[in-house]
């Protein structure tokens, strides 16, 4: 069995979004098996450049990523039944992957872990960034680079595996755990942004079913990276939903 990390930078977060870099980590290897900018074939958003500052000018002259020589590698090692992918939001990663044809067999998401691990539901946020530094994972990385969240991605890992197996007594144990959270989409019970932000999604669907409605109508506009927050808003709208 392989344990990989991986992370993407892209073009925006839409559904004709692609990857401009991609960082791959093998669990305990120090140089990357990937690490490399690629020319994606839409332009890259202004509000995507502010984040991670790869601009058009430096992936000009770069291969697109299916026409780059570790393409086929990169392929076969997330579509082997031995490998186990890890990512953050791994949604957002695995779209993004499957728009270059390649789809991983199994994938670990950290925050969905994260967030199973939280039962009562207490931090504010489940970000990469933010869970650095909450646990104080000791890694010099820079944000919002494949590499750098990479390196964040894999130390986080290591301590959500540590509390996993606390419950579950062997690493293959609670592997499996951890692979059976995150194919299963997330039940949030709270919003953490607009006007309802800090309130019970209970709550709201029973004082202002509407806004719910409209949210889940914006979250369908992005399904493949949405997923989790439509199961909810459909979960707590139930026979509210409107057809």
């Amino acid at each position: 069995m392989s344990l990989i990390f991986f992370d993407t930078e892209t073009t925006g977060n839409g559904d004709k979004d692609r990857l401009c870099q991609l960082a791959v980590k093998e669990r305990y290897v120090d140089e990357p098996l990937v690490n490399a900018l690629y020319k994606p074939p839409v332009p890259i958003s202004i509000e995507s450049m502010a984040i991670h500052h790869i601009t058009e000018k430096m992936v000009a002259a770069r291969p697109l990523f299916t026409d780059a020589p570790e393409y086929a590698s990169v392929k076969d090692l997330f579509e082997s039944a031995e490998t186990i992918g890890v990512a953050h939001n791994a949604a957002f990663d695995l779209a993004m992957l499957g728009r270059e044809g390649i789809t991983p067999r199994r994938t670990v998401c950290t925050y969905k872990v994260a967030y199973a691990l939280d039962p009562d539901d207490t931090l504010p946020n489940y970000r990469l960034q933010y869970l650095r530094y909450l646990l104080d994972l000791d890694v010099e990385a820079e944000a919002h680079d494949a590499w750098g969240d990479v390196l964040v991605l894999e130390a986080l890992f290591e301590r959500l595996l540590a509390r996993m197996l606390e419950r579950h007594g062997t690493e293959d144990a609670a592997l499996e755990a951890m692979l059976t959270i995150s194919a299963r989409p997330l039940l949030f019970t709270t919003i953490r942004f607009g006007k309802y932000a800090g309130k019970r999604l209970e709550e709201v669907a029973k004082t202002d079913s509407s806004y719910l409605e409209w949210l889940l109508k914006q979250k369908k506009e992005n399904p493949v990276s949405e997923v989790d927050w439509i199961y909810t808003l459909e979960h707590y709208l139930g026979d509210k939903i409107k057809v």
